[in-house]
Parts: C-alpha cells; sequence; structure tokens
C-alpha cells in the first residue's frame, strides 16, 4: 500500500469520533465497564431532538435485552451527574447487531475470517472504500484480503487511517451468530435489540 501522509492523526478508536462524543464516552465508559459491559460505540446524532445512541455488548458477545436495560439505567444516572449537554435529547441503547461496527483494534482479531467493509480518511491507493476478508491485524495494522485483478490479496491498512468499519452481513456470519446465541442462551439481536429512554435531559 502506499505512504498515507501522518497530518490525519490518531483516532486512538472509533467508539467516539467528535469532541462531544469523546467526552460523553469518557463519562459513561467506566459505569458500562465496572458492570462487565464494554462500549462499543457512541454517537450523539443530530435532529428535531438529538439521540444519544450508545452501543454495548458483553466482552465475549451476546449482550441481552434485560442487560440493555441494565446499561441504560447505569448510563442515565451518570449522564443525570455529569452531562455537558444542555438540550433535550433521547438515549437509545443498543446491542452491536450482527453485521456490528468494528471500533477498537481487537475486533479486527475477534472476527477475523470474516467479511467486511472498511473506509478510510484518506485516499489509499486511489480508493476510500475496501471490501474483503479480515486477516486479524499486525501491529497497528488491519489486515484485509481483497480481490486485485481476480487473485486474492492481503493488504494492511494503519488503524488511524480508519474512519468506519464494520461486518457485512453473510450466510455465514448469521449462521455463526446464531449459533452461538442459541448455544449460550441469549437473545437474538436483530430480533430485539434496542431499549430507548425518554429525553435524557429534560427542562423542568
Amino acid at each position: 500500500m502506499s505512504e498515507q501522509d501522518d497530518s490525519t492523526g490518531s483516532v486512538g478508536d472509533l467508539v467516539a469520533r467528535t469532541a462531544i462524543d469523546q467526552r460523553l464516552a469518557e463519562i459513561v465508559k467506566p459505569a458500562v465497564e465496572a458492570a462487565g459491559f464494554e462500549l462499543v460505540r457512541l454517537r450523539l446524532m443530530s435532529g428535531k431532538t438529538r439521540t444519544l445512541q450508545i452501543m454495548a455488548d458483553r466482552p465475549d458477545g451476546g449482550i441481552e435485552i434485560d442487560e440493555l436495560g441494565e446499561v441504560t439505567t447505569m448510563v442515565s444516572a451518570v449522564l443525570d451527574v455529569d452531562d455537558p449537554l444542555e438540550d433535550p435529547y433521547v438515549l437509545e441503547v443498543s446491542s452491536p447487531g450482527i453485521d456490528r461496527p468494528l471500533t477498537r483494534l481487537k475486533d479486527f482479531d475477534t472476527w477475523e475470517g470474516y467479511e467486511a467493509r472498511i473506509e478510510t480518511n484518506e485516499l489509499i491507493d486511489g480508493r476510500r472504500r475496501f471490501k474483503g476478508t479480515l486477516q486479524g491485524t499486525e501491529g497497528t495494522e488491519v489486515l484485509l484480503e481483497i480481490e486485485d485483478q481476480g487473485a486474492p490479496v492481503t493488504i494492511g491498512l494503519q488503524f488511524d487511517w480508519l474512519s468506519d468499519a464494520k461486518l457485512v452481513l453473510t450466510d455465514e456470519l448469521i449462521e455463526e451468530t446464531l449459533r452461538a446465541r442459541k448455544s449460550s442462551g441469549a437473545i437474538i439481536e436483530s430480533d430485539f435489540d434496542t431499549i430507548e429512554t425518554d429525553s435524557a435531559s429534560e427542562e423542568e
């Protein structure tokens, strides 16, 4: 792969991207982790009433609906104490789903062997979008097997270059996810995976 200008800088991970997302993640992440869960992604979405979208999961995957309720309660509690948002918003807590976003370097090792779509901040060899099979990581590089002129080629993308990454919803991924849910007794995330609360910052 061609070299990329270092001016893009390090993003750390894709859990929280904007300054306000990062601030909110700093507030809620300790509480989520203290309860034994992981913060997968946090996004404050604009709109008539803003929505704070939080994805959480168990470290080994397969979060259940009652556990999403626990996360919602914990997040609401910490935001009641320390909330940088002045305007009302809706808190939405969900599982990552089957075609989950890949937001941490370790995710690319966990889901090695599955298809993914990856986007980069800058052009890499004339393109920003890549689709292929995850081959794990090497240092801070994400390894991806892609088709190049009809032949499979493994490329390395620096994690800091990534702007977005998620699994591709394939039959193989669905079958593996359902098998894991059945063996663990967890819910099927695609059926029921979101909990919403009323505005988390109501004006009195």
